[in-house]
């Protein structure tokens, strides 16, 4: 492949675009530059040294995107990228025409662990303008909600809305969301599913959130459902494990300790909810 990925994508999109089209011709000019981004060599490698691509699979990056409605000129704010998964789909994707905002933990936050992550997170864009284009890296955290400088089309989330109840900040957060999206702006939530016949953990301890819980986040903000997909559904994940969502895959926190069994699930049973800001 073409070893700048912008400039692939970007041609994906001008021989599919360029003329008015139908609406099948515009899903295959998505679907093409998708793929080019999938199959991109930018793509990177988990701590154990697999190839991120290898999660495609559960995590449904295509199907997922797609669904919130990513365009090749949005403007979008990932929150909380983390080292950057999503990110190396989502801002290759939107670099030609679009703009992606990664809010992440603040660069000063006194965690070494959080501050390092933040900085590896910024080399990462910095050192390939070629595939990331004019991606750039604000803040998202308590009294720190500087999102993004202009209203944007997307807020997208993936597996976060426990960590923003963990640290107690979870209304802030969706308000945030909120206030940067433009009208008709779309939030688009992926989270851990949460057993809908026990009570809510205000803290998540365990990695679990109801969907009902999320949905009621999001519309104590100000949002409206607007869909529901089981794009990342896993039944085969009973969400009652001992070191909770962390004992499946990736994480597997419980090491060799039943580790077939635990692969044998898989990644955890996910919902995947778009909002609307009216």
């Amino acid at each position: 492949m073409n070893p700048s990925v912008l400039a692939a994508v970007a041609v994906v999109f001008s021989l599919n675009f360029l003329a008015p089209a139908a609406g099948a011709d515009d899903d295959a000019g998505w679907d093409d530059a998708m793929a080019t981004v999938l199959a991109g060599e930018h793509r990177g490698e988990s701590r154990s040294g697999a190839p991120n691509s290898d999660r495609d699979g559960a995590r449904n990056p295509a199907e997922t995107l797609r669904f919130f409605g990513l365009q090749p000129d949005s403007r979008v704010v990932e929150v909380w990228p983390s080292g950057g998964w999503y990110t190396e789909v989502i801002a290759p994707f939107v670099a030609a025409q679009g703009q992606f905002y990664g809010a992440h933990i603040p660069a000063d936050h006194e965690n070494e662990r959080f501050r390092r992550g933040v900085e590896r997170y910024k080399a990462r864009l910095a050192a390939s303008p070629e595939v990331y284009g004019n991606a750039q890296v604000t803040v998202m955290f308590p009294g720190k909600m500087a999102l993004a400088p202009e209203p944007v089309d997307l807020v997208l989330s993936f597996r976060n809305v426990h960590n923003w109840m963990a640290f107690g900040f979870v209304d802030e957060a969706f308000q945030a969301f909120y206030d940067v999206l433009k009208p008709g702006g779309i939030l688009g939530i992926v989270e851990h599913r949460g057993d809908p016949e026990k009570e809510q953990d205000p803290k998540a301890e365990s990695g679990y959130v109801t969907e009902a819980h999320t949905i009621a986040l999001a519309e104590k903000a100000g949002f409206v459902l607007d869909a529901k997909s089981e794009i990342n559904a896993n039944p085969r994940d009973a969400r009652d494990h001992p070191a909770g969502v962390w004992t499946l895959p990736p994480t597997l926190r419980l090491g060799d300790e039943d580790r077939a069994r635990y692969l044998a699930i898989g990644e955890s049973d996910r919902y995947t909810l778009r909002f609307r800001k009216p």
